[in-house]
């Protein structure tokens, strides 16, 4: 049996099977160039001569369903690797960093002047930040946590914010100076809370198999309902789910103070 092996190894002429030094994995690495290609999509709406953003804004969440998938792909495929992981990074910045700070910018705070420019950077250096003590981390924290909002559901937030407003043409009807003031505190809230060390729930434990308390399915029919009442379009449901989403580290934080207290 282990000569079998061993022959497997081996090419026709006897000599060992060396891999190539400069092969990476096909599949996980599609979903990741496919992510990219999605934010540099949501870069080239938002910066042309007649802006989308709706289509920016989908193209961003549409990166961040791609960035779920090669992960979990190169699990289930064995087929994990650290230039994997390094290019999911460095897409991710492209994709969750400056498509993101460039769609607010280019949206609202572009006629704010250093002040617009210097809340867009910000967003946009937390999310490289956010990454890189992502990746020095990996392996040492508590999986089902994730130390500050995951960069993805940062820039959902964030493009949502910007579609539904774009939408409700609330640019318009408002003073500019208002909603570029409003568009740089909600960037910079969010960015402080992706380096921050709150804790968010990441879902990586959740397990769809086993029994739950029938409270947590009354909460879920309940929590349906009311997307269903409150929003109408895909960017109204995005913006609630993933401000609720927001909001919660900030609860679960609040609590733990008052737990400990007790």
């Amino acid at each position: 049996m282990n000569r079998d092996k061993d022959n497997d190894r081996r090419t026709t002429d006897g000599s060992p099977k060396r891999k190539p030094r400069n092969a990476v994995y096909l599949l996980p690495n599609a979903f990741t160039t496919a992510a990219l290609l999605a934010g540099f999509f949501a870069i080239l709406q938002a910066s042309g001569n007649e802006n989308n953003w709706q289509q920016a804004a989908l193209a961003v969440f549409i990166a961040a369903l791609l960035d779920a998938c090669d992960g979990r792909v190169a699990r289930w495929t064995g087929t994990q690797s650290s230039f994997g992981a390094e290019y999911d990074s460095l897409a991710d910045v492209v994709a969750f960093g400056v498509a993101p700070a460039l769609i607010i910018y280019q949206w609202a705070l572009a006629d704010f002047g250093k002040w617009g420019l210097s809340a867009a950077f910000c967003y946009c250096a937390a999310t490289a930040m956010r990454l890189a003590r992502f990746n020095s981390q990996s392996g040492s924290t508590d999986h089902r946590f994730f130390i500050g909002i995951p960069s993805p559901a940062a820039a959902i937030l964030l493009v949502s914010y910007v579609a539904v407003l774009d939408a409700w043409e609330i640019a318009s009807s408002v003073n500019s100076q208002a909603i570029a003031i409003s568009s740089a505190i909600v960037a910079i809230l969010i960015a402080v809370t992706m380096v921050s060390g709150i804790r968010y729930y990441s879902f990586k434990d959740l397990n769809i198999r086993r029994r739950v308390p029938f409270r947590y399915v009354a909460i879920f029919f309940i929590a349906a309902a009311t997307l269903y009442v409150l929003a109408d379009t895909i960017m109204e449901v995005l913006l609630l789910v993933f401000g609720g989403y927001w909001l919660s580290g900030y609860v679960y934080a609040v609590w733990k103070v008052i737990f400990r207290r007790r």
